[in-house]
């Protein structure tokens, strides 16, 4: 008897050492997020998911309540080959004709179960937490345009959006967006100069762009604004 039992800690250690890769043992996705993303200039609201393992074929989103709010799963070519990255959008409703209370109740905030499995039969499983804490929109001062060079200035965001009074919120970063120039920049940023090459291949007239607050949270605003060149 006593020989039995060694031999099978034995094989239970065997197969804790090699991360037991037998089909089942879940473990975590690289990257899973689910935040908000809300533009103040034109007052609307959506929310994001972005995730990350290696060759999964199959992927389910519950919600705290345990609801599935999101399943797909491979097919054709990618049934053997699995997937890797996965981004994408949710719809961003105006706030003028889809009520911020039935949003917010539809995604409510807590933990966020996502639940994957590997063309190899393994189980990913990772928790993500959505917060309602949103960000002010950056407050945009006047862009400098100058002959070959374009710096865009905007004030630190230090509070909640007017949407959600009542956020605690921790500027964590700043993200600018001109067009195809996209930067990540600290929380200490309060203004970015475009690369001369990109200012320079910039047509006459005027362009768009975008400063986003991102907050600890993962949660962000976007604040849009316009220069001439």
């Amino acid at each position: 008897m006593r020989k039995t039992v060694r031999v099978l800690s034995i094989a239970l250690f065997v197969m804790l050492a090699v991360g037991l890769a037998t089909p089942g043992w879940a473990k975590p996705f690289k990257e899973a997020r689910i935040y908000i993303e809300y533009n103040e200039s034109a007052n609307d609201l959506g929310f994001h998911v972005s995730l990350d393992a290696e060759d999964w074929e199959s992927l389910q989103i519950r919600d705290p309540d345990g609801t599935t709010i999101f399943s797909v799963a491979s097919a054709g070519g990618y049934t053997d080959l699995g997937l890797t990255e996965l981004f994408f959008e949710g719809a961003e409703p105006n706030l003028d004709d889809f009520p911020l209370a039935d949003l917010l109740e539809r995604f409510p905030e807590g933990t966020y179960k996502f639940i994957g499995r590997t063309v190899d039969d393994r189980q990913l499983s990772s928790n993500a937490t959505l917060s309602h804490d949103v960000p002010a929109g950056p407050v945009l001062s006047a862009t400098d345009v100058q002959p070959g060079s374009i710096t865009i200035h905007w004030a630190p965001v230090t509070g909640p959006a007017a949407i959600l009074p009542d956020g605690v919120v921790n500027i964590v970063g700043y993200q600018v967006i001109v067009e195809s120039f996209q930067v990540t920049l600290p929380a200490t940023s309060t203004q970015v100069t475009l690369p001369a090459d990109f200012s320079a291949s910039l047509s006459r007239g005027e362009h768009l762009f975008e400063v986003l607050a991102i907050d600890a949270s993962g949660n962000q605003t976007i604040s849009e604004g316009a220069f001439v060149k």
